[in-house]
């Protein structure tokens, strides 16, 4: 097998890596953040809408870890991308055409399920390919095409509906679709190293400890998603939020999300250029805190203004937070489990605890805003970030551990073969 340690877009594969990212932005989601603008302007409440979110949430958290597993035992990664892909857009399709209880609910369902596997196949997948040394970056050049697909996709959306309506979503959504599987299909089975997509140490097929063992037993993993479950019961909800005020404001549910979320995405892709340089300079932690602080700010600058103009700082903080915790969580992850062979499942994990914030968050901020308005909602979940940043700073060393110690307890962990 060819080496896996190669780096840029210097093969088939890691071009159609790149090409996946892309497309996936648009293809793993469905409707996305458009879902509330689209649902709020056909009489759907803040509080319905919550629900509908947080149903997703929990059976999305019942089956990732389930799913992490399958990841980390599968040798068919890329097709534990493509089957979701097709299913996420039917599902959305489905909505589109009859936004009644049946699509909404079953197709939203069934998004929440088969979307939970895309995660962690990606992440096995890109492990497998470029080795854990390079592991770091290529995640950043991940977030980066992924978010430069976000951007691309939603100004085709404000387009498309400008000149189509909604018959131009479904056409774009058709076409990422079909891309997203062609670039999928285009990575190469053989430079993918199955040992290595597990996370065993020094990508060198040394059997690790299997099973859920290896995670009760992590404290760094326990500290990286309890602060993860709090940082996102605050973040999650707000970008939902000022999606339904002004789509409902302005009358346009598919052009308001776009920018909305359009502004978010630009300052992604800011991060994901950054954070391979602010990993290094400054390491993990510092890029975590930076993250986690950004929120209470968000929140405050959300609840202080009602004009549309505050989209622009709320949506570049999230970018900021979002963005960065986005990249830090699955580095974090691989560092805490090096040599385990359990990175899948272990990220998978992590994936689920945070889930449990941001679902019980939307029911919550429903609630907030059918009793005190969407600026309540804005001041009480930004607030919640001081706990998260609390929580991270009481573990820091744990959660966020720099290469050097993650390579030495990777050999610490290491099981020696039998001659």
């Amino acid at each position: 097998m060819r080496s896996t340690l190669q780096t840029g877009l210097t093969d088939r594969s890691l071009v159609a890596l790149a090409v996946l990212n892309f497309f996936l932005a648009d293809a793993r989601d469905g409707l996305g953040p458009f879902l509330d603008g689209f649902l709020a302007t056909h009489g759907w409440s803040p509080m319905t809408l919550g629900f509908i979110a947080t149903l997703g949430g929990v059976l999305g958290m019942i089956a990732t870890p389930l799913f992490g597993a399958w990841v980390d035992a599968s040798k068919r990664k890329r097709t534990l991308i493509i089957i979701p892909v097709i299913l996420v857009t039917a599902a959305a399709l489905w909505t589109l055409a009859s936004p009644g209880n049946a699509s909404v609910f079953g197709g939203q369902s069934a998004t929440a399920i088969v979307g939970a596997v895309v995660g962690p196949a990606l992440m096995g997948l890109t492990l497998g390919l470029v080795g854990e040394k390079a592991f770091s970056r290529q995640v950043s050049r991940n977030e980066f095409w992924n978010h430069l697909g976000n951007v691309v996709s939603l100004a085709g959306i404000y387009l498309a509906t400008v000149y189509f309506g909604v018959s131009g979503v479904i056409g774009l959504m058709i076409v990422t679709a079909v891309a997203a599987i062609l670039a999928a299909l285009a990575i190469d089975p053989e430079r993918i190293n199955h040992n290595a997509a597990r996370g065993l140490a020094h990508d060198d097929g040394a059997p690790g400890p299997s099973g859920y063992s290896v995670l009760v037993g992590s404290k760094g993993l326990i500290l990286l998603a309890v602060t993860l479950m709090i940082f996102h019961f605050g973040n999650a909800p707000i970008s939902r939020l000022i999606a339904q005020d002004f789509s409902i404001h302005l009358g346009t549910p598919f052009q308001t999300t776009a920018v909305t979320t359009g502004v978010s995405q630009l300052s992604m892709i800011v991060m994901a250029l950054a954070a391979p340089f602010l990993i290094r300079r400054f390491g993990l932690a510092t890029v975590f805190l930076i993250a986690l602080l950004a929120l209470p700010i968000r929140g405050a600058i959300a609840g202080s203004f009602s004009n549309f103009a505050v989209i622009y700082p709320v949506q570049i903080l999230d970018g900021v937070g979002a963005g960065l915790i986005g990249i830090a969580t699955p580095i974090a992850a691989e560092r805490i489990l090096a040599g385990t062979g359990r990175f899948n499942v272990g990220l998978a994990a992590v994936m689920t605890v945070q889930g449990i914030g941001a679902s019980l968050s939307n029911v919550v901020a429903g609630w907030l805003t059918d009793v005190g308005g969407y600026a309540l909602a804005y001041w009480v979940h930004g607030g919640v970030a001081a706990l998260a940043v609390a929580a991270f700073l009481a573990g820091r060393k744990s959660i966020a551990p720099s290469q050097k110690d993650a390579n030495k307890a990777g050999d610490d962990r290491k099981i020696p073969v039998a001659p």
